[in-house]
């Protein structure tokens, strides 16, 4: 993603630090500005904006007081975490510990994903486009080299893209929130999924697939291709926990029997 020094225009209406605080909000509603980014430094943004610092100041200070922004100790000033309460801590800790859970997530993820897919495919434009293409081209080169986890970051980060490329500031934010889940391997059992054969090559294809509906504006094409792509995920799940109960009653059976074995030994 561009640096956020590259994103802000000179202040051309009244130089108030009402404009200044609408033109950042107007960057994170859009995803431009996603939590964590340090904003520029004080000097740096006065002068891209074209305000005073006084006024830059006390745009900042609104944009604190809001819960937007934050100064962190050592100095800098940074997008906060304005997602992080859609999903807190305990609840997360809740939905991870109940196995529906998990189900329930996915299903919420192949509606919103079919949307979204479908509104990419409608509304995506040329910088859109050319940011899809990059991020999977970078997934093929992860996947060429075994790279699991390149290939597991560009798996959430094309996810984003395809959120960005829909142009609903709602959808972007709920979304934002879902591949948070995701990307920290939450409900989904992610490494899981990875270690299944064929799961990779499968999982490759229907990310090019949902990109080259995106691309061709086929919305009907792209939202079947989202909703597959999450029925896949659904039943690989199912597969990796069957897996892992056959692997642990194997295991039971195998220690039941060399106990049994030991036992009459010493009979």
């Amino acid at each position: 993603m561009n640096s956020p020094d590259a994103l802000f225009s000179p202040v051309t209406t009244s130089k108030t630090a009402d404009d200044v605080v609408a033109q950042v909000e107007a960057l994170l509603l859009d995803g431009v500005l996603r939590s964590g980014e340090r904003l520029p430094g004080e000097r740096d943004l006065a002068l891209r904006l074209e305000v005073s610092r006084p006024v830059l100041r006390d745009a900042l200070k609104v944009l604190e007081e809001r819960g937007l922004i934050e100064s962190r100790h050592g100095g800098g000033t940074y997008v906060a975490d304005i997602i992080g309460e859609v999903f807190s801590r305990p609840l997360i800790e809740l939905l991870n510990r109940h196995e529906r859970a998990a189900l329930d997530y996915l299903e919420y993820r192949r509606e919103l994903e079919g949307l979204t897919s479908e509104l990419a495919a409608r509304r995506a434009n040329a910088a859109d486009r050319e940011n899809l293409a990059r991020i999977i081209g970078d997934m093929r080169a992860a996947h060429a080299a075994g790279h699991l986890q390149g290939e597991r970051d560009a798996d959430v980060e094309l996810h984003n893209a395809v959120g960005e490329c829909a142009h609903n500031t709602i959808l972007l934010h709920t979304l934002h929130a879902c591949y948070r889940l995701l990307s920290a391997g939450i409900l989904t059992q992610r490494n899981a999924i990875f270690e299944i054969p064929g799961t990779r090559n499968a999982l490759l294809a229907q990310h090019e697939r949902i990109v080259e509906t995106i691309l061709g504006g086929d919305p009907a094409a792209a939202r079947q291709a989202a909703e597959a792509h999450i029925d896949f995920v659904t039943a690989t799940l199912h597969e990796a926990k069957r897996s892992g109960e056959w692997e642990r009653v194997s295991r039971q059976r195998l220690v039941s029997r060399t106990q049994s074995k030991t036992a009459r030994k010493s009979a």
